[in-house]
């Protein structure tokens, strides 16, 4: 990736044109430990300028108090030209944001006729290697699950609190020739913290993500962190990046959190400064809205964007994953 990218290159005010929530069915029931799901839903916004119209998606989260039917008022009720920088003025990061600040990338690519990488100056899009992710469930289940994809080399490993040590290891002995990342999704105790990382490091975990809730994890700064740990629910955007200094090791950079991908662009080469590892992040969704999150690959250690992986049916045409490697977005869907 190429240093000092410009990704703020480009600025071309836009309309409005089209927002919408949508619902797309998944393979097969999506478990965490805050629940379950069995659609991704979505918001999508369109805008034009000159005949051209430019297409982002986002994913409304619960967790941050967001919902589609919010994100999608929020985007219509913008009023006038926008370009990215005057977004950020007009929304707080979050979905709605990311949707529009998407939009208006593939509407600059689209325009200019190239690629929105090279726009951003981050160099071109190499294929990479994404986590495919084992749902929350036994230790036998998750084992059969991840049996089940030999093909896929690196997995990611949702855990719930009581009984992950057992999960981890069950799913180890399972694939041993896997590379495993694990995301507790703030479900660990204090009291369990030390245990179940030493489990991961005993199970040759490579990452665990967001052990503790965001408001109580002041204890990761007086641990030794056997497995790197890193950051989801935590770190949101560039401005709360450095509190995250001493309590963890790595963060999750998703397009949801920071608003869109001129903000995701800014906090990657913030957290390098800072001496984070990357993880580049999404939400279950369609291939619309991972394809964005790709323009930070080049600089993340782990890509998390299986989200097409998880549906029953995507967008046409869809991201290329073949054995869990993606192949960059054609300009038919984004950028």
């Amino acid at each position: 990736m190429a240093e000092g990218f410009d990704f703020m290159a480009k600025e071309l005010p836009a309309q409005i044109v089209d927002v919408r929530a949508e619902a797309w069915p998944l393979a097969r029931p999506f478990v965490i430990a805050r629940g379950a799901k069995t659609e991704a839903h979505v918001a999508v916004a369109e805008v034009a300028a000159d005949g051209v119209i430019g297409r982002g998606e986002a994913v409304p989260y619960a967790r941050y108090g967001e919902t589609v039917d919010d994100a999608v008022a929020a985007i219509k009720a913008l009023q006038g030209p926008l370009t990215r920088t005057s977004l950020a003025s007009a929304l707080p990061p979050g979905a709605a944001r990311n949707a529009v600040d998407c939009a208006l990338w593939d509407l600059a690519a689209k325009r200019a006729g190239t690629r929105a990488w090279d726009l951003a100056g981050v160099g071109t899009i190499a294929p990479c290697l994404t986590c495919y992710t084992i749902s929350l469930g036994s230790p036998e289940q998750m084992a059969a699950d991840a049996a089940a994809v030999p093909h896929l080399k690196l997995l990611k490993l949702k855990l719930g609190g009581a009984g992950d040590d057992a999960r981890m290891r069950a799913v180890r002995n399972a694939r041993p020739d896997a590379r495993i990342v694990a995301d507790a999704n703030e479900a660990w105790s204090v009291e369990q913290l030390a245990p179940f990382l030493a489990a991961a490091a005993s199970a040759g975990m490579e990452l665990i993500e967001q052990p503790l809730p965001a408001d109580a994890d002041d204890a990761l700064a007086s641990i030794d962190h056997p497995v790197p740990i890193c950051a989801d629910e935590s770190a949101h955007t560039s401005a709360n990046l450095f509190s995250l200094i001493g309590r963890y090791d790595a963060v999750n950079i998703k397009l949801d959190k920071t608003g869109g991908l001129t903000e995701a662009l800014a906090m990657a080469q913030a957290a390098k400064t800072a001496g984070f590892r990357i993880m580049v992040g999404s939400m279950v969704a369609t291939s619309l809205a991972a394809a964005p999150a790709l323009l930070l690959s080049g600089l993340a250690d782990w890509v998390d964007l299986d989200g097409p992986l998880l549906l029953a049916r995507d967008r046409e045409p869809p991201l290329t994953i073949v054995d869990g490697v993606i192949s960059p977005p054609a300009p038919e869907l984004w950028g």
